[in-house]
């Protein structure tokens, strides 16, 4: 508890600090509008820390920061390429800018949630050019290089604050970590091989699923915290494929012994007989292990049980080279070469073309608002309207993001009021009572933020954006106002788009997502070397997670997304004969199966019975060209189950 509050109370101070240093300097280099520098020290610093509910780890703010500058200069240059081509159509010139504020988001929506940030951004800043210089064009490529300076001060200062302040190491949650998937692995191996129950096995696997994926997020996160750690990234890249490995031979082992069990010798159901208590005793009984196996035929022992001992002894060799970070040896070079990760396809795109088509009908409608009225805070609704939409759709809960920006700009008002209206006249005239003030009210506020309370990003960014903070200051009470009330309503509108555009894709998503496992199942059917030396286990694993928080209480789609990978491993393990023939039915097979997920509602059904058809055919060829039961039986195994579950795949 102890080291909790004095984590909080160090995120507080390094929030302080960034913003206050952005806005001295900002004063310091006569900068139009120093409240930029703030408000960006104030997202990069805070936003991190919202996500992760504490204290960023080292090197997120740094790459926050990166991903904010690349998408302030895409979002400048994109401005003024709208400025000159339509600088004599104001309408058309705003559309444009909500068309590309779409098109980012839509397209931050289908790469990965690390850096879609980057093209929010650009969306949004884009527009805040255009809508900012819209009576002064000619002015815009000096207000893109303000913008771009004020960006890059007020990152540097987050930086700054987040070196000094002690930046938290997360190199030993990731050690921890480590022990403790080794020792989760055997324990899962265990239920199975003794038959456990079959809640007691869908709780530790999914738990295990849940510890492989955070671990593999660490890894992202210590790669951005120093370049010292890039052995270390290696290995960790490689423990994440062997613990996906690992665990679905451990389910298929489950699966086998559910109707063969006495195809497990005595001497290994011994070993699996007590638990492991520590990474020592891991370390024992995969000694005994192999000592099992290599004393026994291999024709008696399990593939799927020899296949786990082989992972496990990899994953015990990357783990000791995980915690030391000692140089890389010629059998570890091997682990880390001999397979290629295929990364994950984005299966969300109906869902990404709601988030643009989203983001554009609220910039449209502030626009719309702004020409139709000619409010003086139009342009500030505008603004705040596209920074929530290309924002709040990337996160899991967009309704939630756009509430919470609500009740702090709500927020904001008041305590801007306070500050607008009282504090700020009477330290006029001294830097550091303003800084002071200030800085009280951002190191609460940073204590909050790490607590993830309603509404306190939000208070933080607007209330900032509202007292305009310039040298010298003037105080014009109806414009503050004015200013804040456009603030909040941008918001309201935002959320209202939200609830009127209903995004309806996640039964289209799910389906999605089956049909991919179906089709990575299929097409591990090859010959080809190059083909056999492709990893897809990790994009099944992301695609199966994403399956889990989309679908929390339907365990039947876990269960049928978790044998349809088992199924490709399999495939993948199989001996099939080469042969021309075969490999030209491979490649017919792989086609059908690909125009399954692609096909609409329509013609899916057709495409659906013409890849059972072939898996038919496929299976008599199999049987002319003498193929052995290891690759007959699964071929047969997985025909009946697009059988039995094809109602799954076709709804």
């Amino acid at each position: 508890m102890n080291s909790q509050l004095i984590s909080r109370v160090r995120f507080g101070c390094k929030l302080t600090f960034a913003i206050l240093g952005a806005l001295i300097l900002g004063f310091y280099f006569h900068l139009e509008t120093p409240r930029w520098s703030a408000m960006t020290a104030a997202i990069v610093v805070s936003g991190p820390a919202m996500a992760a509910g504490g204290e960023p780890f080292a090197g997120a703010i740094r790459h926050r920061g990166l991903l904010r500058v690349i998408g302030t200069f895409i979002g400048c240059i994109a401005a003024l390429v709208i400025i000159v081509a339509t600088a004599r159509a104001p309408v058309v010139m705003l559309l444009l800018c909500c068309i590309w504020a779409g098109v980012c988001t839509w397209w931050s929506s289908l790469v990965r949630v690390e850096n879609s940030y980057a093209l929010g951004l650009a969306g949004y800043t884009a527009l805040i050019i255009v809508v900012t210089s819209a009576s002064t064009p000619l002015q815009t490529p000096q207000f893109a290089v303000e913008r771009c300076s004020e960006i890059v001060l007020g990152i540097c200062c987050a930086v700054v604050a987040d070196l000094l302040f002690s930046p938290r190491s997360i190199k030993s949650d990731v050690d921890r970590s480590v022990s403790q998937l080794l020792l989760d692995q055997f324990a899962l191996m265990r239920l199975c091989v003794n038959q456990g129950e079959k809640e007691d096995i869908d709780k530790s696997w999914s738990n295990l699923i849940k510890s492989t994926t955070a671990l593999n997020g660490m890894r992202r996160s210590l790669i951005m915290e120093s370049s010292r750690w890039q052995r270390v990234n290696e290995r960790l890249k490689a423990l994440h494929s062997t613990s996906l490995s690992m665990i679905t031979q451990a389910c298929e082992t489950y699966l086998i012994l559910q109707t063969s069990p006495d195809r497990i010798t005595s001497n290994i159901e011994e070993l699996f007989a007590e638990p492991a208590e520590t990474p020592i005793e891991v370390h024992r009984r995969m000694k005994q292990l192999r000592q099992a196996i290599s004393s026994t035929r291999s024709d008696e022992i399990l593939l799927t049980i020899s296949s786990w001992i082989g992972g496990g002894t990899r994953a015990l060799l990357l783990a000791k080279g995980i915690q030391t970070n000692c140089s890389i040896s010629s059998v570890e070079s091997n682990i880390l070469n001999s397979e290629v990760v295929v990364k994950p396809a984005s299966a969300e795109r109906h869902h990404a073309m709601i988030n643009g088509l989203r983001t554009f009908v609220a910039s449209a409608a502030g626009c719309l608002l702004w020409l139709w009225t000619g409010w003086t805070s139009g342009s500030g609704c505008v603004v705040i309207i596209a920074v929530v939409t290309s924002l709040a759709m990337r996160t899991p809960n967009p309704k939630g993001m756009a509430t919470d920006f609500i009740v702090g700009m709500l927020l904001a008002i008041p305590v801007g009021s306070v500050y607008f209206m009282l504090i700020m006249p009477a330290t006029q005239q001294s830097l550091f009572l303003l800084c002071l003030s200030l800085g009280i009210f951002t190191f609460f506020i940073g204590i909050e933020v790490t607590k993830r309370r309603l509404g306190m990003l939000g208070l933080l960014v607007g209330t900032i954006n509202i007292l305009v903070l310039s040298n010298p200051m003037k105080f014009n009470v109806a414009a503050f106002l004015d200013s804040a009330t456009g603030q909040a309503i941008g918001t309201m509108i935002a959320l209202v788009v939200l609830l009127l555009i209903r995004d309806n894709s996640r039964e289209r998503t799910g389906r999605t997502l089956l049909n991919r496992f179906m089709s990575s199942a299929v097409s591990a059917l090859t010959t080809k070397v190059y083909r056999r030396r492709e990893n897809h286990l990790p994009a099944l694993y992301h695609q199966l997670n994403q399956l889990l928080v989309m679908f929390p209480n339907d365990i039947g789609k876990y269960r049928l997304a978790l044998m349809l990978i088992i199924a490709h491993q399999r495939m993948k393990m199989a001996e099939i004969p080469v042969s021309e023939e075969l490999s030209t039915f491979h490649k017919k097979i792989r086609n059908t199966a690909d125009h399954v997920v692609s096909a609409g509602d329509s013609k899916r059904p057709y495409y659906y019975q013409r890849l059972l058809a072939e898996l038919n055919e496929y299976q008599q060829k199999l049987v002319e060209y003498n193929a052995p039961p290891k690759v007959t039986e699964p071929v047969k195994r997985l025909t009946e189950m697009l059988k039995k579950y094809q109602h799954a795949f076709l709804a």
